[in-house]
């Protein structure tokens, strides 16, 4: 007998529901949302699973990863889909939802989602840091442009490889200002 499972996936908890291939409710459970524990739970030998359906979001990745290296056929289910069919249900709950996937699975009413690989996820996650990281540095430059122009030194336009070496002899005169001008205010 084939079975199938939804899961539904918060932060903390995992809501799992397994039906057979009749739409009969065989276990619902709820784990920590950890591979390990959903492993747990899926891979018993009493279950024979065709599908395990689970929504897209922030852990599906990661939950979806371990699953499918541990041999199970796991499908990552796009959100807006999945929310329209399950927004027909009256009491909408984790556990409702659990079932909704699980009998979605069983008749094949999902659109699934590509997950991409480890190393295409790592890859994206650095590009997106060294852009975040490109992004401050120049902002930095351009706060230090603006306040150095209050006192009327002006850096102009230069590379990054020589900003610093352009900017420190503008600094000590800046500073001696600044320094003055706080000196000035505390004895007020």
């Amino acid at each position: 007998m084939d079975h199938f499972a939804g899961l539904d996936v918060s932060v903390k908890e995992t809501s799992v529901c397994i039906v057979d291939d009749t739409g009969k409710i065989v276990r619902e459970v709820k784990v920590a949302s950890e591979p390990d524990a959903l492993l747990a739970v899926l891979s018993n030998p009493a279950y024979h699973f065709k599908r395990i359906g689970l929504e897209a979001g922030p852990l599906s990745q990661w939950l979806y990863s371990a699953l499918a290296e541990a041999g199970l056929p796991v499908v990552c289910v796009e959100t807006r889909h999945m929310q329209a069919v399950l927004k027909a249900q009256i009491n909408k709950t984790d556990r409702n939802d659990a079932r909704g996937i699980a009998q979605m699975m069983r008749v094949g009413l999902y659109r699934p989602v590509h997950v991409k690989t480890l190393r295409s996820q790592k890859l994206r996650m650095l590009l997106t840091h060294r852009k975040l990281l490109q992004s401050k540095a120049i902002a930095i430059e351009n706060d230090l442009r603006g306040t150095l122009r209050n006192f009327g030194l002006k850096v102009g336009m230069i590379g990054t490889v020589k900003f610093e070496g352009r900017i420190a002899p503008s600094i000590n005169p800046a500073r001696s200002i600044a320094t003055a001008e706080y000196r000035a205010a505390a004895m007020r």
